[in-house]
C-alpha cells in the first residue's frame, strides 16, 4: 500500500489526528510522513516483528517520537481512555479477531475519541464479492492474512461508537476485488 497514489488518501485521513495517538496495523511505518506537523509523539504497534525493523528508517527519519511495540490488537496493554485518537489503515482486513480488536480500540479511547480508519473490504457488487471470497485464501497466503471480503463499515458501526461517518468509493488502479474503500470515523 505504498504506492504515491494512496498518498492523498492518507493524508485526507491523517489530517483528524491529533492529542494522544495510537496507530496499529502501523507497519513499515508508512503514515508518519502524513501526520500533521502538530503530531509530535505516537504509539505505534504491530504484531509483526520483521515490520517493526523495516519501520526504523522511516522513524529515524520522521520528527515524530514514536513508542513502538510489536503485539497483537486484540489484547492491548494499555489503560482504559489512554488515547484521543486510534488510527488504522488497511489493517482491518488481517486482524484474525477484528470485532475483538475493535472492542479493544473502543476501550482505550478516551471519550470523544476518535477511530480513523481507511481500509479496503467487501465491494457492493454481488459479482465481485463473489470474487472477492473466491480469492481470499489466496490473499491470506500472499498478504498476511488479507481478507478481501470484510464489511468494514458493518464491523466498525457493531461497535457502540456514539457516531460513525463512513465514506466507501472505489480505487480503479487496483484490480476490482482489491479496490473498494472504506475511510471514516467513529467518535466514542
Amino acid at each position: 500500500m505504498k504506492q504515491e497514489f494512496l498518498a492523498p488518501h492518507r493524508q485526507e485521513l491523517l489530517a483528524e489526528a491529533s492529542g494522544e495517538i495510537l496507530e496499529i496495523g502501523f507497519g513499515t511505518g508508512l503514515n508518519l510522513a502524513y501526520y500533521p506537523p502538530d503530531v509530535r509523539r505516537i504509539t505505534a504497534v504491530d504484531g509483526n516483528a520483521v515490520m517493526e525493523r523495516k519501520a526504523n528508517e522511516r522513524i529515524e527519519r520522521s520528527e515524530i517520537e514514536v513508542d513502538q511495540r510489536v503485539l497483537d490488537c486484540e489484547r492491548l496493554p494499555f489503560e482504559t481512555g489512554s488515547f484521543d485518537c486510534v488510527v488504522s489503515s488497511w489493517t482491518l482486513c488481517s486482524i484474525e479477531h477484528v470485532d475483538q480488536a475493535l472492542a479493544e480500540v473502543f476501550r482505550v479511547l478516551k471519550p470523544r475519541g476518535r477511530l480513523l480508519f481507511l481500509e479496503h473490504g467487501l465491494s457492493p457488487e454481488p459479482r465481485i464479492q463473489k470474487w472477492q471470497r473466491r480469492l481470499k485464501w489466496l490473499e491470506m497466503r500472499l498478504a498476511g492474512g488479507c481478507r478481501l471480503d470484510r464489511d468494514i463499515k458493518s464491523i466498525v458501526t457493531i461497535q457502540p461508537f456514539a457516531s460513525v461517518e463512513v465514506d466507501e468509493f472505489s480505487l480503479g488502479a487496483f484490480p476490482k476485488t482489491h479496490c473498494f474503500m472504506y475511510r471514516g470515523m467513529g467518535i466514542k
